[in-house]
């Protein structure tokens, strides 16, 4: 209900911001509004399209590693953390396996298992939903896992930066992690209250604990390598987890005398079937996105934000970053195609540059995932899904505005 609301929004406000700039006399608002959603069907048919392969691969060796026990194994593995953080899930169900699977990649970065692995954990968690047009608390407790996107390894933003020739490529990379730590963190705490989950059982505040000091060594260590080095060792640790999941799934496989080709075409199949339901869902994000920014909302909205900053004397430094991270929550591809308009515009070693690869690093695209991962199960009722991913968001920014104005 609260997307359905959302979506009217960004075009009756798009419609209204054409009007004035036609009023204004630029004749051309409208057809820029409606290339926009010729535009915008075609990539999201494009995103669909590209998600397919990728959705066979990986449900393919999820199918394997149920066969074999290896998401089992993992469930059993972290029954004792996630059924406090999970409640409604019964204790060692398979989901909680998945869950872990896709936390796991979008840590390391790697988005092609991210996106597979969540949504075959939606598809689990539907399996127990008494109501399958609403979202369960679990359903969205994992999506704000999802949306405050804790990456450990930002590869792809370090590989820009180096193209556009920063002098440090890395040297966003420890304001990223903190960022992003304390909008998971943030996202965690405000559904945890929201859904009454008592925060101070043992385990939940050891593993919060546990969660900011394996980030803070991971800073420590990597703060200690040589530039060459840390970049060496990212992309090396990425590539190198990802080969031994996929070795780790058909080995077990083997071992359990299952027929792994069998395993995973049957799961490959899920995949397609899943890419062809999405498609209408991201169509229709995707649609609203592009008619909104062509519409001029985004530049009115962040000519606004600076005029007011300015009036209650405050620093406007940031704003030119801005529009990534109000992109960000809407439009992957938006966002990152203004971080690098960014850099190229203030240049990749300015304040504007480098915090635009922070905002970009430290939330995900909350109303893109909650369109792929719902729509992939039909859920029409999201409840506080959206509420508590765009103040998990609204947290990330704040951090990276801090972080970035302690760093550079």
């Amino acid at each position: 209900m609260v997307l359905n609301y959302i979506w009217v929004a960004f075009f009756l406000i798009a419609f209204v911001f054409g009007l004035i700039a036609l009023l204004m006399g630029d004749v051309t608002v409208f057809q820029k509004m409606v290339d926009a959603t010729f535009d915008s069907s075609k990539t999201a048919f494009e995103v669909s399209l590209g998600l397919t392969g990728v959705l066979a691969l990986w449900l393919g060796m999820m199918k394997i590693g149920e066969r074999a026990g290896v998401v089992n194994g993992l469930a059993r593995l972290l029954s004792p953390v996630f059924v406090k953080l999970f409640p409604d899930i019964p204790r060692n169900h398979p989901v909680m396996g998945s869950i872990f699977m896709n936390i796991a990649s979008n840590m390391l970065g790697l988005d092609n298992a991210a996106t597979p692995t969540g949504l075959k954990a939606m598809a689990q968690m539907q399996e127990l939903n008494p109501k399958k047009e609403t979202a369960t608390n679990p359903m969205i407790m994992f999506l704000v896992l999802n949306t405050s996107g804790l990456t450990i390894i930002p590869t792809s933003i370090l590989a820009f930066r180096s193209s556009y020739g920063a002098a440090q490529p890395t040297d966003v990379f420890i304001p990223i992690l903190i960022a992003t730590t304390m909008a998971t963190i943030a996202g965690i705490v405000i559904t945890a209250l929201w859904q009454r989950i008592n925060l101070f059982q043992p385990i939940l505040i050891t593993t919060l604990l546990g969660i900011l000091g394996g980030v803070g060594g991971i800073v420590w260590g990597l703060k200690e390598m040589p530039e060459a080095t840390m970049q060496t060792v990212t992309s090396v640790a990425s590539s190198l987890i990802l080969m031994s999941i996929i070795v780790l799934f058909i080995g077990a496989g083997i071992i359990k005398k299952v027929n792994v080709y069998d395993a995973f075409i049957e799961g490959a199949k899920e995949g397609f079937n899943t890419a062809v339901r999405i498609i209408p869902y991201l169509v229709a994000i995707l649609v609203a996105v592009g008619v909104f920014r062509a519409s001029g909302g985004m530049d009115v909205l962040i000519s606004g934000v600076e005029w007011s900053l300015s009036k209650c004397g405050v620093s406007t430094d940031f704003v030119g970053a801005l529009p990534t991270a109000l992109m960000k929550p809407l439009s992957g591809s938006g966002a990152r195609g203004l971080m690098l308009e960014a850099m190229k515009t203030y240049g990749a070693d300015s304040f504007v540059g480098r915090l635009s690869c922070v905002f970009q690093g430290s939330t995900d695209t909350t109303f893109y995932i909650l369109a792929v991962y719902f729509g992939s199960i039909s859920v029409r009722y999201t409840r506080h899904a959206v509420a508590c991913g765009l103040l998990a968001d609204f947290i990330g920014i704040l951090s990276a505005i801090g972080v970035c104005y302690l760093f550079f």
